[in-house]
């Protein structure tokens, strides 16, 4: 099972994939693992973090979390098997990440491309199921900055490859979840 779950900003994006996790988690003999891709670039957000850990610690316990702000193809890899839920969250902070790094933070910015492709690969060559959080960013008002259009342009791109890579593609609105592609069969 492969899923894509859109939505736009406090949606229940999170929510619906910590779901979709205590379900795997529910029968025996498996694991999930969230690959969180945000950074710590201020305070703020350091206490954001550590509030989000510990929330969903408490929603599903068994939901062991990795920090994982850049590599994510190479993460996904490395942790999805059959027995293993892999959920990414989420996709527009770790192309923040690639495209616009932290001040002084090495890599600087770097072409999103090839890594978007390389998480493609990653997803197809995935031998377990895979949960990809994302913001629907595309519903609103077209950015003024060149970045911003690109940034824009490089999201929808991803999500349009991935929603095809996917058997499921959910989208968020105020806490509930919406199918807009529904899995058929025993496909991925």
């Amino acid at each position: 099972m492969r899923e894509l779950i859109l939505g736009g900003q406090k949606s229940g994006k999170s929510r619906c994939a910590e779901r979709r996790a205590a379900a795997w988690l529910a029968a025996p003999a498996r694991r999930a693992v969230l690959l969180a891709t945000a950074r710590e670039g201020d305070a703020e957000m350091r206490r954001r973090i550590e509030r989000h850990r510990r929330e969903r610690a408490a929603r599903v316990p068994g939901l062991a979390t990795v920090e994982v702000p850049l590599e994510l193809a190479r993460a996904v890899a490395a942790h999805a098997a059959p027995d293993c839920l892999v959920v990414v969250d989420c996709l527009p902070l770790w192309l923040t990440n690639l495209m616009m790094p932290l001040e002084g933070s090495a890599p600087g910015p770097v072409d999103p491309l090839p890594a978007c492709e390389g998480l493609c690969q990653a997803l197809r060559a995935a031998p377990g199921p895979v949960v990809l959080v994302s913001n629907e960013i595309g519903l609103g008002v077209s950015p003024m900055s060149r970045e911003a259009r690109h940034f824009v342009d490089v999201l929808g791109g991803l999500h349009q490859a991935l929603a095809a890579l996917c058997s499921r593609v959910t989208l968020m609105v105020a806490g509930i979840e919406v199918p807009v592609k529904a899995a058929t069969g025993g496909g991925q």
